[in-house]
């Protein structure tokens, strides 16, 4: 299929984080919905295979991004996320129709990109540029609640990475001014720790609170050792021109949405 739109005309500006974009050797991008080849519902840089999208235009989207990190198409890899706290060593790249299940990719490979898909949850993009160690995290409340951060880090030491030295930026995702939970939301996690009142306040609705994932995870990220933490701002639900959101989405009754990626990679 040919689009008019081709790979060297886009003009691509993904979010950054100033930090990560001064790691030696990293290039990273947190891309919107914006600059790609779909339409409708999906316009325009939907990177979600899953998504019910054409698989031509997602694949034009992928290379799109990877051209923009200067990387090959064929080595910018995604999992097959399930909202776990599995994280996976990548060390050569796969078809995304062979992704393993799993909700962080980490890997020291020179030329590899590695990404996370997101309509809401938290990207979260990590390096260690001294050790040549990156990760990428997604994060929803069920991965960050059941240790995801974590594995991540986990997985990044045991190829090498130190604690001191890692760069962790949580990407744009749902803000909590958009994000109404219900009670039982809300006590799952002060059962598990009566601190995590402070990411809730009350909403307009009886025994409805509004959560504030992003900064839940920015603290998992200093709990578990990460000095380096970053927050981008943006809320993916209220931003509609930018970004795709599942919680829009349903609200504004679409049956489908796009997936934007969230994307890192060692220069060879």
């Amino acid at each position: 299929m040919t689009h008019p739109l081709k790979i060297e005309d886009s003009l691509l500006s993904p979010f950054t984080c100033p930090m990560l974009q001064e790691a030696k050797g990293v290039r990273h991008g947190f891309f919107g919905r914006n600059g790609g080849v779909s339409t409708g519902l999906y316009d325009s840089l939907n990177c979600g295979f899953g998504s019910g999208d054409d698989t031509v235009l997602v694949a034009e989207n992928r290379a799109i991004v990877a051209d923009t990190l200067r990387v090959n198409a064929a080595t910018l890899c995604t999992a097959y996320q399930i909202h776990s706290a599995k994280a996976v060593i990548i060390t050569k790249p796969w078809h995304w129709s062979h992704a393993p299940e799993a909700d962080a990719l980490v890997t020291s490979e020179p030329g590899i990109a590695i990404g996370v898909l997101t309509a809401d949850c938290v990207p979260v993009l990590f390096a260690d540029s001294t050790h040549h160690v990156i990760a990428a995290a997604h994060a929803g409340w069920k991965g960050a609640f059941n240790g995801i951060i974590e594995s991540t880090l986990e997985a990044m030491q045991s190829l090498g990475a130190a604690l001191p030295n890692i760069i962790a930026t949580v990407g744009p995702a749902i803000g909590q001014g958009s994000y109404e939970v219900g009670a039982e939301f809300y006590e799952r996690f002060v059962v598990s720790e009566s601190a995590n009142t402070i990411y809730f306040v009350p909403s307009a609705r009886t025994n409805h609170y509004m959560f504030d994932l992003k900064a839940y995870v920015k603290d998992r990220l200093r709990n578990a050792g990460v000095q380096q933490v970053n927050m981008l701002s943006h809320d993916t639900c209220q931003q509609e021109e930018d970004f795709f959101s599942f919680r829009r989405a349903t609200l504004h009754q679409e049956p489908v949405y796009g997936r934007q990626i969230s994307a890192i990679s060692l220069d060879i």
